[in-house]
């Protein structure tokens, strides 16, 4: 176990002045205090809890919460997380990644030991159990997610309502008169994701405003899926013009199932995605699509925390404004989708 006095060899300095950058009880120069803090960091050494927060010493280090669950699609969520730690640097921060299904402990042992200046949390549901404990805790914390009452958070996230209403809009406009959403997988709208829950109700409002059908199919990531739920929709009677699908896992699995079934995109169906532009771009047939900027919303998570962390050093329980962040979304036309003949 590393001791005070290990740290305190392999920053020059002796064991008290250790202890005055940790409990503030004396002054110390801007630099003695960094090298001490980078010996820490390098020793791994966790001082005791309680006297990191009576002196508010910071850890120079974010913690991201990042819940691997089902359904979550891992090279998106990786785009999030690259952002984080590309941003977090910017600022001279490291990111400590929590990616396991521990909820309020996870968070409450993070924030008890101090080993993180602030959280940015990811994978936010709708009635998430986790926002009482982020309310409370004296460490900032920025949500990539919007909960049902996002009341004394700060929350930044793609508009989703507004993209699935985007998506069903340009079908609209091309005379597409019945649509069905591919969804994400069944476990997530049951978790109460918000992204997910919020596309469908856009997708559903933006039909009924335009006078079309719409249909939601949540559809699981394995590639067996796509080609049953494309047999099952284009045996409907009648069965969907136009088809907005919000699973990036499914992507080529569902164009490959098209063509398997003598499916021309966009002559016989036309196709809109939500998705990062790339993916879009890469498809054989480029996709129409709605952008989910996962670099630009993981910055601006950070960018927030950074910002909070500069203004105090941790909001008093329940006295922090709502601030809710919704990027518009953008959606750019390609080859997929085409009037209704």
């Amino acid at each position: 176990m590393v001791k005070i006095t290990d740290v305190a060899r392999h920053a020059g300095v002796s064991p008290s002045t250790v202890s005055y950058a940790l409990n503030g009880k004396r002054p110390i120069s801007e630099a003695t205090r960094r090298r001490i803090e980078a010996s820490i960091r390098e020793l791994g050494y966790h001082p005791h809890a309680g006297a990191r927060a009576l002196a508010g010493a910071r850890s120079h280090v974010l913690a991201l919460v990042m819940p691997l669950r089902r359904g979550v699609d891992l090279p998106v969520v990786t785009r999030f997380a690259m952002s984080v730690v590309t941003t977090a640097r910017r600022h001279g921060h490291d990111v400590l990644l929590l990616t396991g299904e521990e909820g309020e402990d996870g968070l409450r042992r993070v924030a008890d030991s101090a080993r993180a200046d602030g959280f940015v949390v990811m994978d936010v549901q709708l009635d998430d159990r986790r926002l009482p404990l982020l309310r409370a805790l004296r460490r900032p914390s920025v949500l990539i997610g919007l909960p049902a009452d996002p009341a004394g958070l700060t929350c930044v996230d793609l508009d989703f309502r507004a993209a699935g209403e985007a998506c069903v809009e340009h079908l609209a406009l091309l005379g597409h008169r019945r649509v069905a959403l591919l969804g994400s997988p069944p476990e997530v709208y049951a978790r109460g994701t918000g992204y997910a829950r919020r596309v469908a109700d856009g997708v559903t409002a933006a039909a009924g405003r335009n006078g079309l059908t719409a249909s939601v199919h949540p559809c699981a990531s394995d590639p067996g899926a796509a080609p049953a739920l494309v047999r099952r929709l284009l045996g409907a009677d009648p069965a969907p013009t136009g088809l907005v699908v919000h699973n990036e896992a499914l992507l080529g699995p569902l164009a490959d199932a098209l063509r398997a079934e003598g499916v021309r995109v966009p002559e016989d169906l036309s196709v809109v995605a939500l998705c990062p532009d790339d993916l879009a771009e890469r498809a054989a047939t480029p996709l129409t699509s709605v952008s989910v900027p996962a670099a630009e919303l993981g910055a601006r998570a950070v960018e927030l925390l950074i910002g909070k962390l500069g203004a105090e050093t941790g909001p008093a329980p329940g006295l922090a404004a709502p601030d809710v962040t919704l990027l518009p979304p953008r959606l750019t036309v390609r080859s997929s989708t085409a009037p209704r003949g």
